[in-house]
């Protein structure tokens, strides 16, 4: 068995023994992780016919789903879906409860999935009715606790569509014991067509028509086409045919906190293969599945922006307002802070009216919603908690406090940090109890238009899109739009500290007619935005909500009207040095607004502030979580590794020999080797001083770019070392800022230009601009014109030539170069000979890596010759060339010459070439050869070395190079 080789430094065991703790770390995760996956759980499919309306005597099927735990009776969970999912977009929370020891009854609602019937918007005569007949179902089971003949113990918890069918069924079966509704409504009519009283006022009464307000044209346009099958999804079919409600995400979408999600994933994420979405043909009805009265509604608001009685009274009877004074079950209220369709407020709303009849109400916000994911692992584990206390008496009682969820800057896997808050007691966004700040706003009242048609329109941010949006600074940016010359702008002074805007924040404004045409305009429709904004002026729309006003009744004269605003609920930290921004727009495109051009004149009333609600609170902690913890202690025991080794090397590199200190490369017994047995580079010793061209020679494989990655501390020495002007090579040592490299090709980016390469590369070392020396390197590249031009246009010499320069960038005192002439055309390659000939003459060095043994000669001064791995021969290249002592000699009369040198002792192999004559001196000087000619009555033109650089190495290296 192989001895396996152990560290012999203190230093490489103290490295050792930190990555044996990070491995042991990393075990510990593992280990914690495990055991994850759950069993499954036994599940029973059914239709069940229900009447298709009341009193009727036809039937339609609902297409359910009933999971089983392991023990029973026990008490039953009642499972409905988001609006356009279908039984299955429920699955992961069914089998969640299922396995605390519920008995979970999901199923399709009318008109989705396989269930048949018209989709009639929760209708109390219609799907409420359908979830009382399933209770019914429930009641005959003999796993189910009951209550009493006919009454299980039973809660429901659902979704927005969902979560609204669980507060109708609440207020109308007193045989539901609890309730966890998410991200729903209150009021329909609010939801689609928002400040229905007509002035920014607070929601009307419950039941009061109010025909004003603005209608949400984009959100209520996509949850028409999920249901009327226009798109494709109308229609009877198989299970999963039907988009899911955006936010509404099957399976396990959000974060820990819901922070993150979106529109993808959906109902197909939580169904097998066998289920998946596949469209259908809509029936040719524009209705599709829905039912007439639903329609007509939904074409009227479409239509005219407007709501009639009738559709008043219809949104009011299938919103959970007609009954909240009725519901008297403990109720889990659970709302999302990233949520454009149903905000805070309708939380908010259906928290005060439970109260106010006596119900039991906890209140959880969360960062997540319709445009930020469902509630994640730990939300629903609250939600399955809260469940188990009401139904099976198991648990701490959760109470009735208020906890909030703050999300912060900070990302880790992508995801932005988010903390929670907890206070004893809901304030109620519109109660006396909230407290309040007032932050002051400057400005003074501007003219805005709103343009014929409403076009080009404000963007606030695109429905069922704001939380991907919101990952990415650059789409916020594109999802935030105010038109030039349509909004108002009233700025505060910059925060002197944290400002945690936990609500909704009120302000005052004045709204005046100007004159246009003659006329005035009688309303205005306007949109109420508060940004958050940055130091650098950077805009932020917290939640990308924001308050739609349509304001009545202006003078004609022009003067001004006080209007009341309640901005949207949202949860925000303003950061110290940050300010709040108040935007009144006349457009917006989610928004069915004017199409009349007119012309309003906007500002502040009374006080100019902005009054922000604040619910001061503790936060709190998730508890212990160990598999995290481990993996943190991992990361950190990684980190620590890292910082000693590189405190290490930052040691040795700040040793500084005196004596090398002038000399700019020193390289001592430099071995490399590989496993396998593999030696690149053997006991490498040499020496290059300031103002030489050191080239470097030697076959393919001779160890001479391995020898330059040693020297730009790209790999390390496995022996030996490297010294630059005193200092020992290792990665990251500060010496190297004093070399410019050029090895083993270059890499630019190809859409920019020549010269903003060298530019981005120079910003990239982090020293000064002016020390770059830009334009020299660019005359040296000698590229002219086509330093502006997209470098994925150059020809390899352009790029050749690029990154040379890019290595002469700061005039480095010492230039390595490997293969610099590769591309280059013989003009060039002779420019680049006088280019590294002029730098040397400066004090600097340069040191090449070459084949073209010709240009080698003609422009170092110096060569290191290796051969496989080894040095052969080193110095002048004068002397290596001369090493063999042949000489050639120009003369007048050749013959005659030929004739005095064959006389001298020594010489030998005397040749005549025309008016040369070729002889080995064998270690003759060639100035006595000369004599000797001139003796003879020999005129001598020209006498010097008979062999070139080439010659000599293939001496050294052998004629077999292979």
């Amino acid at each position: 068995m192989p001895r396996i080789p152990l560290p012999r430094t203190r230093g490489g065991k103290l490295l050792t023994l930190v990555l044996v703790l990070v491995v042991l770390a990393g075990a510990g995760v593992v280990w914690v992780r495990s055991g994850d996956t759950a069993p499954p759980v036994a599940t029973e499919d059914a239709m069940v016919p229900v009447p298709a309306a009341p009193g009727s005597a036809d039937r339609i099927q609902l297409d359910t789903t009933l999971y089983r735990p392991g023990t029973s009776p026990a008490p039953a969970v009642l499972l409905p879906h988001g609006f356009g999912g279908d039984k299955n977009s429920v699955r992961t929370q069914a089998e969640e409860l299922a396995r605390r020891g519920f008995v979970v009854l999901t199923y399709s609602a009318r008109g989705f999935g396989r269930s048949t019937g018209k989709i009639s918007l929760n209708d109390p005569g219609f799907e409420v009715a359908d979830a009382q007949r399933l209770l019914d179902l429930l009641a005959a089971r003999p796993d189910v606790v009951q209550d009493g003949k006919g009454d299980p113990r039973v809660g429901v918890t659902g979704g927005s569509y969902g979560g609204a069918l669980a507060l109708l069924l609440a207020g109308t079966d007193k045989r539901v014991d609890t309730i966890a509704p998410v991200i729903t409504y209150n009021d329909l009519a609010q939801g689609l067509v928002p400040n229905a009283a007509g002035t920014g006022a607070p929601t009307p009464a419950a039941g009061a028509f109010a025909p004003d307000g603005v209608f949400k044209k984009s959100w209520a346009g996509i949850f028409f086409s999920a249901g009327s099958g226009a798109a494709g999804l109308g229609g009877s079919g198989g299970a999963g045919n039907e988009a899911p409600e955006p936010g509404q995400q099957g399976g396990d979408s959000g974060s820990q906190a819901g922070a993150t999600g979106g529109q993808s994933g959906g109902a197909a994420a939580a169904q097998p293969p066998s289920q998946a979405i596949t469209p259908r043909p809509g029936s040719g009805d524009p209705c599709g599945r829905f039912s007439a009265e639903a329609c007509a509604a939904y074409t009227e608001l479409a239509t005219t922006g407007r709501m009639s009685e009738r559709t008043a009274a219809l949104l009011h009877r299938v919103s959970p307002v007609s009954v909240t004074n009725r519901i008297t079950a403990p109720t889990l209220l659970v709302q999302g802070e990233n949520d454009t369709l149903f905000g805070l407020d309708q939380s908010d709303a259906t928290a005060r009216q439970i109260t106010a009849a006596g119900g039991r109400v906890k209140t959880i916000w969360y960062t997540g919603g319709h445009d930020g994911g469902q509630p994640g692992p730990k939300l629903r584990a609250s939600i399955g908690d809260w469940l188990s206390f009401h139904l099976a008496g198991k648990g701490t009682d959760p109470g009735t406090g208020f906890a909030y969820d703050v999300q912060g800057t900070l990302r880790a896997n992508g995801a932005p940090s988010v903390r929670s808050v907890e206070a004893p007691a809901y304030p109620g966004l519109a109660s006396g109890a909230t407290e309040r700040r007032e932050v002051a706003l400057s400005g003074p009242p501007q003219t805005v238009v709103n343009p014929p048609g409403g076009s080009p329109a404000a963007v606030s941010g695109m429905p069922g899109l704001n939380g991907v949006a919101s990952s990415s600074s650059r789409l916020a940016g594109l999802f935030g739009i105010d038109q030039p010359g349509q909004s108002a702008r009233f700025t505060s002074a910059p925060l002197d500290a944290q400002l945690l805007v936990a609500g909704a924040s009120t302000v005052r404004l004045t709204v005046s007619a100007q004159q246009a045409g003659g006329t005035a305009p009688g309303e205005a429709v306007l949109f109420v935005k508060l940004y958050d904004v940055g130091p650098d002026g950077t805009r932020t729309l917290p939640s990308n909500n924001l308050a739609p006003i349509r304001v009545t009744g202006l003078p004609a004269d022009g003067s001004p009207r006080e209007v009341p605003v309640t901005l949207p609920a949202i949860v925000r930290p303003v950061e110290s040095g940050h300010a709040l921004q108040l935007s009144v727009s006349t457009t917006d495109q989610s928004y069915a607004g004017s199409a009349t051009a007119a012309a309003y004149r906007i500002g502040l009333a009374g006080a100019p502030a902005v009054s922000v609600p604040v619910v001061p609170g503790r936060a709190v902690s998730t508890g212990w979580p160990a598999g995290k913890v481990l993996g943190i202690a991992g990361i950190l025991l990684a980190a620590v590794a890292i910082a000693l080794v590189a405190a290490f090397r930052r040691r040795r590199s700040h040793r500084v020999d005196g004596e090398l200190a002038p000399v700019p490369l020193v390289i001592t017994g430099l071995t490399k080797s590989y496993p396998g047995g593999l030696t690149a580079v053997n006991d490498l010793s040499f020496r290059v001083e300031p103002g030489q061209v050191l080239g470097l020679l030697g076959p393919n494989g001779a160890g001479k770019t391995t020898t330059l990655r040693m020297l730009m501390g790209l790999i390390t020495p496995t022996a030996g070392e490297i010294k630059v002007f005193g200092h020992t090579i290792s990665p990251g040592a500060p010496v190297l800022s004093r070399i410019g490299s050029f090895v083993e090709g270059s890499g630019f980016l190809p859409h920019l230009s020549g010269e903003a390469n060298l530019r981005l590369y120079w910003d990239a070392t982090g020293r000064p601009g002016e020390k770059a020396h830009v334009a020299e390197a660019l005359e040296i590249a000698g590229l002219g014109d086509a330093v502006r031009r997209k470098v994925r246009t150059y020809s390899q010499g352009m790029r050749q030539r690029l990154a040379i320069a890019q290595a002469m960038l700061g005039l480095p005192e010492l230039l390595v170069l490997d293969e610099p002439t590769n591309g280059l055309d013989p003009p060039q390659i002779h420019q680049m000979r006088e280019v590294l000939q002029r730098y040397a003459a400066t004090g600097r060095t340069v040191v090449v890596s070459s084949h073209l043994l010709a240009e080698v000669e003609q422009t170092c001064t110096h060569v290191v010759v290796m051969h496989r791995g080894r040095l052969v021969a080193s110095g002048e290249v004068g002397d290596i060339v001369a090493a063999g002592g042949e000489a050639t000699f120009r003369v007048d009369r050749p013959e005659a010459a030929a004739t005095a040198l064959r006389g001298v002792t020594g010489v030998s192999e005397v040749d005549v070439e025309g008016d040369l004559v070729h002889a080995d001196l064998d270690g003759l000087p060639r100035a006595d050869a000369v004599a000797v000619l001139v003796r003879a009555g020999v005129s001598v033109s020209q006498a010097g070395p008979r062999r070139r650089l080439e010659d000599a190495f293939l001496q050294l290296v052998g004629e077999d190079t292979t």
